[in-house]
This record gives C-alpha cells, sequence and structure tokens, in this order.
C-alpha cells in the first residue's frame, strides 16, 4: 500500500523484531550536531555497516527514468516512510552509487553528505522517538558499476535488471540495507515506449505520455531491500494461471518467447509440488525473469526470480538439473523471502533449505537419490567449514568480492544439517518443523535461534547440544543413521550455473 501523508493521522504497524542487531548500535544513534558524520550500521557480523539504527521503514517509493540506454545514470526520486525508535539529530541512509541532489525530511529541506557507504542527512529540527517522518531524497541511480563494488543494476544485452544481494540494493536507491528491516515497495519506472518494465508485486497502472510510459508496480507483503527487482528490456510477458488461480508473469526476451515456452510452463506445477511440502505459497504473484546477462548466478528476488537466460539453453546442463535449479529459486520465496534471515550469519536458513528441496525434487522427479548427494557433501564438509566457516557461522566475505559469504558450507553443507536433523527428529516431525516454520515467520524475519527452539519445540527435546555441533563445529558431527560416513580425501568440484 501507498502510506498517506503525514499531516494525515497513521496507525502505527507492529515493530519488527530487530533488537539483537539493533541494541549495541541504538547508543550511537542520538550525535552531536557538531560532530562529523559516521557510517553507521546495525551490527551485523559479516556487514558491519550494513543497515542503520534509530529507524524502522514502512514502506519505499521508488522512481527511475531510465534514458533508453544502459551506460548512463537514471534520474531517480526515493521517498522512505519510517517510524524513528531513538532521538535523532541525524539521519543515516545506506546509498554509495550516485548523485544526490537535494533531501527533504518532512517537506522541509534537509543538509547532506557522505560517510562510508551512509548519505548522512541533518533534517532542519531534531527527529523525536515514536514519530513518524518521511524522507526524501533525490539522486541518479548509476547502472555502470565501480571499481570493488559488485551487485545492483544488471546490464543486460537490452536493457537493466536488478541483483541487490547481499550487500548491495543502496548500489541502486538510498535505503535501510539490511534483511532485518523489510518493508512495503511502490515502483514507478519510466521508460521510452519500446521498452517492458516489470517489477516486485503487482502492476498498479500504466500511463504513456509523448514518447514514454510510466509503468506502476506494488507488493503486497513486505520485503527485504535485498530481494528488489526490476528489468527494463525489450520483453515479452508471458501470462498463465498456477495453483488456487495464482497469477503466473514470466518476463522473457521477445525473440526467445517462443523457445523459452516449454521451461516457463513447468513452473505451474513446480509451485504445486512445494506447496504439497511446505504450504501455500505466500505472495501475490510468480514468475521468472530470463536476463541476457551473465552473472554467474540465478537469484530469487521476490516474486520474479532473475535467471541467466544462457541457463536454459546450455546443453550441457541436463533438464533433470535445470528444473531442479528452477526449484532452487523458487523455494527461496518460502524460505528467504517471505521468512526473511534476522542477520547475514542466517543465510544458511535461506540456502541449505532451497538446496535441501532443490535435491528433493531431484529425487523424485530424476531419480537422483538426496541420499547420495548428503553422503558426498559429508565427506567434504569439513574442507567447506574450514574453507568458509560452519554454516552458521560463516566467515567474512572476501574484500571486494561481497557475494564470496555463498559457498558451499551454506548450501549443501547447510543442506547436510536438514540432512541430518531429519536423521534424528524422524521424516513427520520434520515435515510438520518445515510447514509450521514457514507459518510462524510468514512476511517477518527469523534467526538461527528461531530455528533451533521450533525444532526442539516440535521434536519434544532440546536440542540444543545437536545444532551446536552441526551449525557452529569446525569439525562435522558423526551423521545419525549413517555411523560409516566418513570425511573424503579430496573435493569433488561443482559444475553449473551458481545459485543464490
Amino acid at each position: 500500500m501507498l502510506l498517506t501523508p503525514r499531516s494525515r493521522p497513521h496507525p502505527r504497524p507492529a515493530r519488527r523484531t530487530k533488537a539483537a542487531l539493533l541494541a549495541s548500535a541504538v547508543s550511537l544513534c542520538l550525535l552531536a550536531a557538531a560532530a562529523p558524520a559516521e557510517p553507521l550500521g546495525v551490527g551485523d557480523r559479516l556487514f558491519p555497516y550494513l543497515g542503520n539504527p534509530g529507524y524502522d521503514v514502512a514502506s519505499y517509493d521508488l522512481s527511475f527514468t531510465y534514458p533508453g540506454t544502459n551506460d548512463k545514470p537514471l534520474q531517480a526520486v526515493t521517498t522512505i516512510n519510517a517510524w524513528t525508535t531513538a532521538d535523532l539529530e541525524r539521519i543515516n541512509l545506506d546509498f554509495a552509487h550516485g548523485t544526490v541532489q537535494s533531501v527533504q525530511v518532512d517537506g522541509h529541506p534537509a543538509t547532506f553528505s557522505s560517510a562510508g557507504e551512509d548519505l548522512v542527512v541533518t533534517p532542519d529540527r531534531p527527529l523525536h522517538e515514536d514519530s513518524w517522518t518521511r524522507i526524501t531524497v533525490k539522486h541518479t541511480s548509476n547502472p555502470v558499476a565501480a571499481k570493488d563494488q559488485d551487485g545492483g543494476w544488471v546490464r543486460t544485452s537490452d536493457g537493466l535488471a536488478m541483483a541487490n544481494q547481499a550487500d548491495a540494493a543502496h548500489l541502486v536507491f538510498p535505503s535501510n540495507d539490511h534483511p532485518s528491516d523489510k518493508a512495503m515497495f511502490t515502483f514507478r519506472i519510466t521508460a521510452p515506449n519500446d521498452y517492458t518494465v516489470v517489477a516486485n508485486g503487482v502492476p498498479a497502472g500504466v500511463e504513456k505520455v509523448d514518447g514514454s510510459t510510466t509503468w506502476t508496480y506494488r507488493t503486497q507483503h513486505p520485503m527485504a531491500t535485498e530481494l528488489a527487482q526490476v528489468s527494463i528490456g525489450r520483453s515479452a510477458v508471458v501470462r498463465r494461471t498456477g495453483p488456487d488461480g495464482l497469477p503466473i508473469r514470466d518476463v522473457v526476451p521477445s525473440a526467445d518467447r517462443k523457445a523459452l515456452e516449454p521451461w516457463l510452463a513447468k513452473t505451474p506445477d513446480q509451485i504445486a509440488w512445494m506447496e504439497g511440502k511446505v504450504g501455500r505459497y505466500p505472495f501475490e504473484t510468480y514468475g521468472v525473469l530470463m536476463a541476457q546477462a551473465s552473472t554467474g548466478f540465478e537469484l530469487e528476488t521476490q516474486t520474479l526470480s532473475l535467471f541467466e537466460k544462457h541457463v536454459f539453453s546450455e546443453p550441457a546442463y541436463p533438464k533433470w538439473y535445470i528444473e531442479s535449479i528452477m526449484v532452487h529459486e523458487l523455494s527461496h520465496q518460502w524460505f528467504g523471502d517471505s521468512v526473511s534471515p534476522r542477520s547475514w550469519s542466517d543465510v544458511w536458513l535461506n540456502e541449505g533449505h532451497a538446496t535441501w528441496y532443490e535435491a528433493l525434487y531431484a529425487q523424485e522427479k530424476a531419480n537422483k537419490p538426496m541420499e547420495e548427494r548428503m553422503k558426498a557433501a559429508y565427506g567434504s564438509s569439513d574442507r567447506w567449514r574450514e574453507a568458509g566457516g560452519p554454516p552458521a557461522q560463516p566467515k567474512a566475505p572476501a574484500p571486494g568480492q561481497k557475494i564470496s559469504i555463498f559457498r558451499p558450507n551454506i548450501y549443501d553443507g547447510a543442506a547436510l544439517v536438514l540432512y541430518a536433523l531429519r536423521q534424528e527428529i524422524g521424516q513427520p516431525a520434520f515435515e510438520r518443523l518445515e510447514r509450521m516454520w514457514v507459518q510462524e515467520h510468514r512476511d517477518s524475519t527469523a534467526s538461527t535461534a528461531d530455528f533451533v527452539h521450533l525444532a526442539s519445540t516440535v521434536a519434544g527435546r532440546d536440542l540444543t547440544g545437536f545444532f551446536k555441533g552441526w551449525l557452529y563445529g569446525e569439525k562435522t558431527p558423526p551423521m545419525p543413521g549413517h555411523p560409516d560416513w566418513k570425511p573424503t580425501a579430496s573435493p569433488k568440484s561443482a559444475k553449473g550455473p551458481r545459485r543464490k
């Protein structure tokens, strides 16, 4: 929804749980007016300066004007509606790759400066705790990547798409760029008439003026900034109906629509398969965006998963494998999108579950035994832990490579934890846990501790000790039911597209 102007009364939304991350940071919120601006963060272990304390975003209204070429900055306006959670003399926003032209706070001009990857805004009067505020930033959004910056806009052969995970939405628009602060989104994108624009959520209007068209989309569920998606291109939008009348819209290059149709047609059955495992699809629509770009990964942007088009035409990839990758990104709509990680150390909950359902789908649909895959993962797990850290305590990203947190330890290494859990508590209890997890935390965020607590409740016994070894141990514990499984001598190199 689009929030009404500040001058009208606002019912206060329920505050999302961020206490664990904000506790160490809120004391920094009230800054002396004469002190120099400095970057802040919510205390994320992997990205210390990501996110900002002192406010809770309710909604973003993002306007972009595409100039008809993907090597020039877009003119943009970002409007943020938020509740303050502390007294603020300054407001830090994450923004690092564009030119800020003006800022207003509650309709009044504000001064601004940069500090690290933060845009530091000083309103004309301090903001008090528990107040409603609107921040409007007029800026450019640069699609050409700067040195040592990955993510944000993806330049395709015919336009643009977005890939903001994990630490890159603020390369596109000013934001509180941390998954602990989910919000509603409205997108307004203006492009020349011969382009098609699609974004997260559902269409909310199309307006043509002279030679350009403005497309509006709105989400109906809160979304983390890293899951935002905007596709601008010479695209076809292919529509069909999924389970229970779910609208499905896929975005593909117009010239490839017919060739890609066999792949697009698989989505309704894949959604039905996932619903049979964990319950009803959590959003208002779904679809895949097949972009003519080389990203090196596929991405679960909310309601519109991003894929490299060549994945579907590469003869080296067997059909069952491509289908399982489609299910990997689809399953993220439950695990990672609807239920988002409280911190980036909780990312194993995203990727472990997506890998689990990817492997389960391959087992049920292509006779690829999960046990064989998990045994191979067990053999490699100690090496993965040494290289990337335990699944729930991943090592920090390599300098200049923020997506390098996406290592095998949080994919098959984390799926191995789920396999061990199923072995430990039994399949019926495990399947109840999966359904309860996505129901209890829908449209919210959750942590590793939340998962351990729910698993213990479902199992009827304290599993803290079990999870301590599997999630945080330097060495992989013995596999329940498989005492013969041992570490192997050398790793096997993985083939195929990288999924996120």
